[in-house]
């Protein structure tokens, strides 16, 4: 396996890595043992201190940042300017609650005084994909620092430069040495460090596949584990919704990153009484939005990141068709780089890869219910369980409906995102455990029950 860097856009290669050596990961494995004695030992202060630099060269690096993304990965610049502004909220936020979040909790028992400590767990691998390659760094680093607890970084082998990116403002943060490492690790190479005893957990965000392989090693060494997988996400419109604002908010979801992400609306459910009048407003949204240059403001999808992917893709949607599917809208796509047009297809049924599987890119299914129980059905009618969308006016539907989806997070009449302030992750097939929130940063701490006479 080779790290490299080659433009989506262009189809130019750009750059390529090599993976570490055994002494490298040796090496590094030791300075983050080393790195975690004196974190662990730091005041919050020191912590705090760390995100509020980090979170100020974000800002100030943002266009910079969002201009290597979309020679790396395509996304448009405008959201990957985005997405380094995001960054710097989530390291204000925990530096902004660390002390809360960290203060110890009083506990009524027999004793004379019973409370819970929050310590930090050591070495923490972090295995993170390519399509946010900021963002979904920086959401795991900035509570487990917080906790005390030290990273390294195996990031996705189509984005080593913004590996680098992100290894280049720990260091201008002046981080402490040992507490923030990038490797560029195999497949294999990883596997021995998820075993060896100095990593005390490990979190990943890829593909169900993927979590399967991590979790495996990592669960026959008793690691702590954090897995954000993939996702299949429901976007159901019932008859009083507000359609030009859930046509509006379903394209933006179903493009945004050019459609590569886990918790974009996938599946649109649509109520039989107003589908024709979805569908008008919704593919017009869809034809509405530029496709071209990730680096021309004006586009709003660029390409898929990897030629592989955009082939994947293909092969689902036309397997689809070949069984029965129908391609209702297809827009325009430039022919060099790997682009795909965005699509809608009807009458997908179980069996279909666009059915069973994540469609990575801009691809929506559209379905028809006849009623709130058979919408309820159909959204729970997938492997995945990571986001869902309700659309109502009614508020008493949607909590007759919010309990019966089976999610990580149901989102009423707004776009499905993740949020430093709350919980993010899935249950089924989308993985276990939360990002995000303090929940988020009790993942990477050892509870401790302190019991006194």
């Amino acid at each position: 396996m080779k790290y490299r860097t080659l433009n989506p856009t262009t189809e130019e290669l750009i750059e390529t890595y090599e993976p570490p050596t055994a002494d490298q990961i040796e090496a590094a494995l030791e300075r983050a043992e080393a790195g975690f004695t004196r974190w662990r030992s730091s005041a919050l202060p020191e912590r705090r201190n760390l995100l509020l630099k980090m979170a100020g060269l974000l800002e100030e690096r943002a266009t910079l940042l969002a201009e290597l993304m979309a020679r790396e990965m395509g996304k448009p610049v405008g959201e990957g300017e985005a997405e380094a502004k995001k960054c710097a909220w989530v390291c204000r936020y925990y530096a902004d609650q660390s002390e809360q979040f960290l203060a110890p909790r009083a506990q009524l028992s027999d004793g004379s005084r019973a409370y819970v400590r929050y310590e930090p767990l050591g070495p923490i691998l972090a295995i993170m994909p390519w399509n946010f390659p900021l963002w979904q760094v920086l959401r795991f680093i900035a509570p487990a620092l917080t906790a005390g607890n030290v990273a390294i970084l195996k990031h996705a082998p189509s984005v080593p430069r913004s590996a680098l990116a992100i290894v280049e403002l720990m260091q201008d943060a002046e981080a402490p040495d040992g507490i923030f490492q990038n490797l560029f690790l195999t497949n294999e190479q990883a596997a021995s460090v998820i075993a060896d005893p100095r990593v005390r957990g490990v979190t990943l965000t890829g593909s169900s596949r993927a979590g399967q392989a991590v979790g495996a090693v990592a669960g026959a060494h008793l690691k702590t584990m954090v897995m954000e997988l993939g996702g299949s996400d429901p976007f159901i419109v019932f008859e009083d919704a507000d359609l030009g604002a859930a046509a509006q908010v379903g394209a933006l979801s179903r493009c945004i990153n050019s459609g590569q992400s886990c918790i974009a609306a996938k599946r649109f459910l649509v109520a039989e009484s107003v589908l024709d009048a979805f569908l008008t407003r919704f593919t017009r949204e869809l034809q509405n939005r530029n496709v071209g240059d990730p680096l021309e403001r004006s586009n709003q999808i660029g390409p898929l990141a990897r030629e592989d992917l955009r082939d994947t893709l293909a092969r689902q949607v036309s397997e689809s068709v070949a069984q029965g599917a129908a391609v209702l809208f297809e827009g325009n796509a430039p022919e060099k780089g790997f682009f795909y047009p965005a699509t809608v297809l009807t009458h997908v049924r179980q069996g279909m890869p666009a059915h069973d599987e994540e469609l990575f890119g801009p691809v929506a299914v559209v379905t028809p219910f006849a009623d709130e129980d058979q919408a309820v059905h159909i959204a729970n009618e997938t492997a995945y369980g990571l986001g869902s969308s309700v659309w109502t006016e009614s508020p008493e539907r949607a909590e007759r409906v919010i309990p019966r989806i089976d999610a990580g997070s149901v989102f009423v009449n707004g776009l499905v995102k993740s949020d430093p302030r709350l919980p993010f992750g899935g249950t089924k097939d989308s993985g276990f455990g939360r990002e995000l929130g303090h929940d988020g940063l009790l993942e990477w701490v050892n509870r401790k029950t302190v019991w006194i006479r």
